[in-house]
């Protein structure tokens, strides 16, 4: 199951950031305790002030070729889990994150 889903207008995207994670990097969909699938996400900005919101929301939009101002956090600003929603061609969305995450499975799997 896709941690995202189509909604108005592009995509919502469930993420599960790591602050200070060493580098900016997108590292696949992970499954929670509770079934909820997530696109981890690990920045190097630390959690003070929106920065590492700020780096997450550059990181996907530079990830899967949209404008910085198509990315916003819709809720968790200040939570690990968040919903970010995704402004653009719900088709074309889905299909440049099928490519991320196809970019970032493990070999031999």
């Amino acid at each position: 199951m896709e941690p995202w889903r189509t909604a108005a207008g592009g995509l919502t995207v469930a993420l599960r950031v790591t602050p200070r994670g060493g580098r900016d990097a997108i590292d696949g969909v992970e499954t929670l305790s509770d079934g909820r699938s997530v696109l981890k996400v690990r920045v190097r900005a630390i959690a003070d002030g929106g920065e590492a919101n700020r780096a997450v929301t550059e990181l996907l939009a530079k990830a899967i070729g949209v404008t910085k101002k198509a990315v916003r956090i819709t809720s968790g600003a200040t939570a690990r889990l968040k919903q970010v929603a995704i402004d653009g061609e719900p088709s074309k969305l889905d299909q440049a994150l099928r490519d991320l995450i196809a970019a970032h499975k493990p070999t031999g799997t």
